[in-house]
């Protein structure tokens, strides 16, 4: 099942309509069995996913917590396996491989964590991404109240529950003693420390906002748990932390594969540190042609990106450019015939500091998974790092050349659109949560920027291609810092001296390689590759007949299939 510490990760967790079709209904239903039991141990998870039944429930840290999810997995892949053998329609049974995949590698995650990692839960963010997530204001307003039993839940008041602080802190002191277990990494603890407070207060602005009374007294109980729990990191986890960012081998080849990306670290960079630049020479032919038409006198790439980053919008005027651009780009994809788009408009909106701490980097934030009643995706603008001392804002996403890759990946035609999509097909669940990973997801949105990178100004093609640079070079920083070949202030003086970045979204990157999601940042340059050979195998068989507008709907239509799996589905269903 899913691990409580990379319940983040699942902010691209996805949203669907009632199923269209007689197979999906059926898929669902063994989808739900599987969704069931992961919220008996990660119930706010399901309740995030729009399942208002466990609204009022916490996560369970009780004794045995480990063994009792195991056993549960066990009866759940012989009850998968059980129903496999009576299914015959193939994409019930397609579903079904897929559940039984989802359940055994989070199992085999499971293990290999217990064997390796001494357990760290990070209850100040944890808390609240839950209070985040049954708080939206996208929610129905009724189902606010049961955030004033979970806080009770938590705080230990409610009769068979202990403070949920105190049980993250038991299970990490029954490790103790078990000496070949790898303690965190004492970068994160320190800034996990150094955002406890923003955490809380998000916390409680979350329930200032909701309309609710007589949370305070409860909220006051939670704050003082979870302050102490705080020091309990200080004192006992930081002395036990490891000053090396590295994880076990064994591990990171397990992140790895959890994100989708079937490469080796050595395969990573290799071919990334060539597509690196393959891009930079692209990039470098159009900074000159830019600098010739602005009269400036430096045309290298570093200082042309310099330059256009000093075009500032301000911070009043930034949201309306950034609506403005959407309203550009979904013309032009209309005008060129690109892809199908919704009726209503995308949402944007600017972070509130405990976001930017938790994800220091604008983001994609979906509605509900169930029982969704027109709630839509947000694109969330993220222009700082709060962790970072001193000067913590970002110049990267606020100059006007970045507005159009920004919009295209993290909007429409990228992540807004792929969710919105989700929404419209009644896709099955196992389609659109189980199968869902960082290569399926976050490739889609870099070929996206690909597909609308001819119809955009230079500065935009510029900066297009500034990102696809960048994940290109995410591919081979993450496994070379993972690997140890290369420091994370190595990697931040490459980012920020090679590619411009400001210092804190340089920081921000080191700390995804390092600890924030090691592996994660692979997925992107690894899925997008996929996407564009599948693109090319389809064009090799239809020739002159290729249509992109109905290549890129089939493709959302499958919902978020690993390549692997949505290669199978183009070859098989799509070609004629």
């Amino acid at each position: 099942m899913i691990n409580l510490r990379f319940l983040p990760v699942f902010l691209f967790a996805l949203a669907v309509l009632p199923a269209r079709a007689d197979w999906i209904d059926e898929s669902n239903k063994y989808a739900m069995q599987v969704l069931s039991g992961m919220a008996l141990f990660y119930p706010e998870f399901a309740s995030g996913q729009g399942l208002s039944e466990y609204d009022t429930e916490v996560v369970d840290l009780n004794p045995g917590v480990y063994e009792r999810q195991m056993a549960s997995s066990e009866q759940m892949l012989r009850t998968l396996r059980e129903q496999l053998a009576k299914i015959e329609h193939p994409k019930v049974r397609q579903d079904l491989e897929i559940l039984i995949q989802s359940v055994t590698d989070s199992m085999e995650t499971e293990r290999i964590q217990r064997q390796n990692l001494l357990p760290f839960y990070n209850i100040h963010k944890d808390l609240f991404f839950g209070f985040n997530s049954l708080l939206d204001p996208r929610n129905d307003a009724e189902r606010y109240p049961a955030a004033l039993v979970r806080l009770r839940k938590y705080n230990g008041t409610v009769e068979g529950f202990s403070p949920v602080a105190v049980l993250a802190r038991t299970r990490t002191e029954e490790h103790f003693e078990a000496k070949a277990l790898v303690g965190p990494y004492l970068a994160e603890l320190e800034g996990e420390l150094a955002n406890t407070t923003r955490y809380v207060a998000g916390i409680r602005a979350l329930f200032e906002e909701s309309g609710l009374s007589g949370w305070e007294q409860d909220f006051e109980a939670l704050e003082g748990q979870l302050m102490t729990y705080a020091q309990f990191i200080e004192s006992e986890l930081l002395p036990r932390a490891r000053t090396n960012n590295q994880l076990p081998a064994v591990v990171y080849a397990d992140n790895l594969k959890n994100y989708g990306v079937r490469s080796t670290p050595e395969s990573l960079i290799e071919e990334a540190q060539a597509a690196y630049q393959f891009i930079r020479s692209e990039m470098k032919a159009l900074a000159r042609r830019i600098a010739e038409q602005r009269g400036w006198e430096d045309k290298a790439l570093v200082p042309v990106l310099r330059k256009l980053k000093e075009e500032q919008i301000t911070e009043d005027e930034l949201l309306g450019l950034y609506k403005a651009r959407l309203s550009e780009i979904e013309e032009i994809i209309r005008r060129e015939n690109i892809i199908s788009l919704p009726q209503r408009e995308a949402s944007i909106r600017v972070a509130t500091e405990a976001e930017a701490a938790a994800i220091p980097a604008s983001f994609m934030s979906p509605p509900q998974l169930l029982n969704n009643t027109g709630q839509v995706g947000e694109f969330v603008l993220v222009q700082s790092n709060p962790t970072l001392e001193g000067e913590a804002r970002m110049d990267d996403w606020g100059h006007d050349a970045i507005t159009w890759a920004l919009t295209v990946h993290e909007a429409r035609p990228g992540h807004e659109l792929q969710f919105a999509k989700l929404v419209e097909n009644g896709t099955s669940l196992a389609r659109a949560l189980f199968a869902f990973n960082s290569a399926n997801a976050e490739g889609w949105g870099l070929y996206a920027e690909s597909i609308m990178h001819e119809y955009l100004p230079l500065e935009g093609q510029l900066f297009n291609l500034f990102t696809r640079m960048m994940r290109a070079a995410r591919m081979f920083m993450d496994p070379m810092v993972n690997t140890g070949q290369l420091s994370p202030d190595q990697a931040v003086a490459f980012m920020t001296e090679q590619m411009a970045l400001s210092l804190p979204m340089a920081t921000s990157e080191a700390e995804r390689y390092a600890f924030r999601a090691p592996g994660q940042a692979t997925a992107y340059y690894y899925g997008y590759t996929k996407l564009m050979r599948l693109r090319t195998e389809v064009e090799l068989a239809l020739g002159d007949g290729f249509d992109q507008r109905a290549f890129h709907d089939f493709i959302l239509e499958q919902g978020l299939l690993p390549p692997e799996l949505l290669r199978e589905a183009v070859l098989a269903e799509f070609l004629p």
